[in-house]
């Protein structure tokens, strides 16, 4: 395991034990002053610096000392080498509510347009990666417990009866005390994350009343900055509490027509869609709800039940179908997912059902038990 190391003090007290800095991971540090430059004096074998800046003769002793430096790549509307989540401030910074075409001015619409301009260039092919590396590092650090996912579709509109169900679900995790990930985007993405944040029924119709003044964007496969604008600005006139974090968005610039919504505390933000949708199924350890949704949702339910399948990154975790009609009839992957699981550790671990408390229920179960068991260690 590398030791990493994100500001100079900790590396000046690795320094100050007389430790060396072999196999040791510098990241996003500034040593061109005389006396931090002197800190990388020493044996260097297999160390990564991390877009820190150096003198040129420190960045030339450095890898004859057998470190590999990896540079700031100049002109990037994002940071390659991030050590936090995204928050929707520094997201959206710049959006105007009273100008809804501002949100094309928003570090979000800079970074996608970026990334669709640069799709085909391999050094940029190289820093999104290293940026979605930099962000699964930062999920790791925040993570407790064993977070809970809810999967659905964008489609559901704040003015339908299924975003209220979904709202209503996010209150109910929220009450039992859930970490809640979702794919981070609009429809049920932000429904549920804004219930966690709401705590209890008692603001969600006056809430609901206000996002009614936008309640959806253009769902097509272009952004339409004006429309998205509109429905960013309805989300952002709502007042909610901060404290501890809760609720975690995982969105994807390969969507980059759909914005990540304001209502989860931090968002895992990735270039990669692939890697950003394993990685949401893989550190939801605590189960996951799936809600109606179309093929990206559909999707997702192989590709956790294959995880839950060989146990390829732990044990079984509890898959929820919630809404028994459109998951045995209308999309009828539960009954497939159920043949499947026959036999095996994961099949008790399925539920098909229409109530939101049994589902909360089966996870809070779940848990408990994992937590006298120790099995997800």
């Amino acid at each position: 395991m590398r030791t990493e190391i994100t500001d100079l003090d900790t590396l000046r007290g690795h320094r100050a034990d007389d430790r060396d800095l072999r196999g040791v991971v510098l990241t996003r540090l500034d040593l061109t002053a005389r006396d931090d430059d002197a800190l990388l004096r020493t044996a260097m074998d297999g160390a990564l610096l991390l877009g820190c800046v150096l003198t040129p003769e420190a960045a030339r002793r450095a890898q004859a000392a057998g470190a590999l430096v990896f540079p700031v790549v100049p002109d990037l509307p994002y940071d390659t080498y991030r050590a936090t989540l995204y928050t929707a401030d520094e997201l959206f910074d710049g959006f105007d509510p009273a100008r809804p075409e501002s949100y094309a001015d928003t570090p979000d619409a800079r970074i996608y347009r970026h990334a669709k301009e640069t799709a085909l260039d391999p050094l940029h092919a190289l820093t999104e990666r290293l940026h979605d590396h930099s962000i699964s590092e930062a999920l790791a650090d925040v993570l407790t417990g064993h977070p809970v996912a809810v999967m659905g579709g964008h489609a559901l509109t704040r003015d339908s009866d299924g975003y209220r169900d979904a709202v209503n679900l996010g209150i109910t995790l929220g009450q039992q005390g859930f970490t809640v990930l979702t794919g981070g985007g609009p429809g049920a993405m932000e429904a549920v994350p804004l219930g966690v944040r709401l705590g209890d029924q008692a603001t969600v119709d006056a809430t609901l009343d206000v996002l009614a003044a936008a309640p959806k964007f253009a769902s097509g496969a272009t952004v339409d900055v004006d429309e998205i604008g509109r429905w960013l600005a309805a989300g952002l006139a709502v007042d909610l509490p901060d404290g501890e974090i809760r609720t975690i968005g995982i969105p994807t610039w390969f969507y980059g027509h759909e914005p990540p919504n304001p209502f989860c505390q931090l968002h895992a933000k990735y270039f990669a869609n692939s890697v950003r949708e394993d990685g949401l199924l893989t550190v939801a350890t605590g189960g996951i709800i799936y809600t109606p949704g179309s093929a990206g949702t559909v999707q997702e339910v192989f590709q956790d039940y294959t995880q839950n399948h060989y146990s390829s990154v732990g044990p079984p975790a509890p898959m929820i179908f919630l809404g028994a009609r459109f998951w045995t009839e209308d999309v009828p992957a539960a009954p497939l997912v159920r043949k499947l699981a026959k036999g095996r550790e994961a099949e008790p671990l399925i539920l098909v059902t229409d109530d939101a408390d049994e589902a909360v229920a089966l996870l809070r179960t779940y848990s408990t038990s994992v937590e006298q068991t120790g099995a997800l260690g």
